[in-house]
């Protein structure tokens, strides 16, 4: 069974806001009291945050599709909806997410680092919210905006300081395991390793992370053998340790073409360069390997490597080798620059920016994009004729109209708001400002105008009084 993964597609979707609620406050001797919808509660968000306890990306694997909980909706008596949970996704650290095209979004490294991968809904306004001295009691709310939903891929790149290459059963595994606590498989057969192997060693006062690097072998920058899927893996990495077979049982191999080899894949894959290499002679134990290391040492030198003989198994040289990595590890350390907090940098709108653009298309069709109208489109109930005009006058003064006519729109034009898979479509009208206007004069509400039974009953009856009481006040006996 894998308990390795270090690459998904992973599908989020963020919760939905809950929509606000068009309510009218009634009790007894009061039926029309105003309104009280309350607003909808906030879609709660997907996000992504490093954590140093995940080693894999194996539980994405089995469950790629993750969803935040939707914003409740609002109620009248001014109760606004609870907002939805957020969902928070813990991964390893060294994730890089990217999304479909493989475009980095987001390098998480180091404990905590966060990544909203989905934003939830604003929730949507009561008619409470709404009022206003012009619109005194709105029949109408704002709908909850649709949560954010993408596809991205998570690529775990391990974050060590040193990565030992090398061919298949080179010893890869058994060096790890001596210089650390680590406790990889280790077998007597190529391809034993089939995920990287992490250790931390201690030298001196230096502590620093050793991973090995499987399946390398020729053609592995191009997807042959294992090596494609883990050669991301040492892109983080401060350092390359060749590590070279010296007692290898194949006639057509020998450490200098597997260490020519490997660095040709290095090179092909690219953006290694720049890092320094060392080359660790293995399997010093056996006699034919001591020998073929005091033969190809004085060519790997001349080459300018650092060449340690090292055996796995008889712990020969792994002093040298680990004291000599902590060194090149603290100079690596040294030259990083110093992180510094990053600043925060504020830009002004500027004071001409509508915050939206009209362009015609080629069909004829002028298309509005812009984040204000696009949501605002969203968040509108289109059933409701009070909403569309609240829409149009929201639109008029956002100045979309003057837009549309200076880009030489004339009226049955069509206006597209929003992109092209998900627009509302319709023929514009320069007088469409006055579209709620078929309703009655603005800050009104027909509601308040309408005949309600029970005061006019109540009418009626104070007016018989009033008869009654005058008949008897011109009553004279005499």
């Amino acid at each position: 069974m894998t308990t390795f993964v270090d690459r998904v597609e992973l599908h989020v979707a963020a919760g939905n806001g809950g929509h606000g609620c068009a309510s009218v406050h009634r009790e007894k001797f009061k039926p029309l009291g105003g309104p009280d919808g309350g607003n909808g509660g906030r879609g709660g968000d997907v996000t992504l945050v490093v954590d140093q306890d995940i080693t894999t990306l194996l539980d994405y694997h089995h469950s790629p599709h993750r969803k935040a909980t939707n914003g409740q909706p609002g109620a009248g008596d001014n109760r606004s909806g609870k907002d939805g949970q957020d969902l928070v996704l813990p991964v390893p650290d060294g994730t890089v997410v990217l999304d479909r095209n493989g475009n980095v979004l987001a390098d998480l490294v180091g404990q905590g680092t966060t990544f909203v991968a989905g934003q939830g809904g604003r929730g949507g306004l009561g008619n409470a919210a709404l009022a206003s001295a012009r619109r005194k009691a709105p029949g109408f709310a704002l709908l909850g905006e649709p949560g954010e939903a993408r596809d991205v891929v998570l690529e775990l790149k391990t974050v060590a300081d040193v990565a030992l290459v090398g061919y298949p059963s080179a010893g890869k595994s058994s060096l790890i395991s001596v210089l650390s606590a680590a406790k990889p498989k280790i077998a007597d057969y190529p391809f034993t390793t089939l995920v990287p192997n992490l250790g931390v060693v201690t030298a001196g006062s230096t502590v620093y992370t050793i991973a090995d690097v499987p399946g390398l072998i020729p053609g592995a920058s191009q997807g042959r053998g294992l090596g494609l899927e883990f050669l991301r893996h040492v892109e983080r990495c401060s350092v390359l340790v060749h590590v070279l077979d010296t007692a290898t049982l194949e006639s057509d191999r020998d450490p200098v073409s597997d260490l020519d080899m490997i660095e040709e894949e290095l090179k092909q894959y690219g953006g290694l360069e720049d890092r320094p290499r060392l080359v660790v002679l293995n399997k010093i134990d056996i006699p034919d390997g001591q020998d073929l290391a005091d033969m190809i040492r004085p060519d790997l030198e001349a080459r300018g490597y650092r060449v340690f003989e090292v055996s796995a198994v008889a712990h020969t040289g792994l002093k040298e080798l680990s004291f000599a990595l902590a060194g090149v590890i603290a100079e690596a350390r040294a030259a990083k620059p110093v992180e510094v907090a990053t600043r925060i940098v504020i830009r002004p709108k500027a004071v001409d920016d509508a915050g939206f653009t009209v362009t015609k298309e080629e069909d004829g069709l002028y298309r509005v994009r812009g984040e204000k109208p696009e949501r605002w489109v969203r968040q509108t109930d289109f059933n409701n004729d009070e909403a569309v005009g609240y829409l149009a006058d929201r639109l008029n003064r956002l100045g979309v109209e003057d837009g549309l006519m200076k880009a030489g729109a004339r009226a049955g034009d069509g206006v597209a708001i929003g992109a092209e898979d998900n627009a509302v479509v319709f023929d514009w009208e320069p007088t469409m400002a006055a579209g709620a206007e078929m309703l009655g004069r603005r800050g009104e509400d027909h509601r308040l105008e309408a005949p309600r039974p029970a005061a006019q009953r109540r009418r009626e009856r104070e007016a018989e009084r009033d008869e009654v009481q005058r008949e008897f006040d011109d009553f004279d006996p005499f």
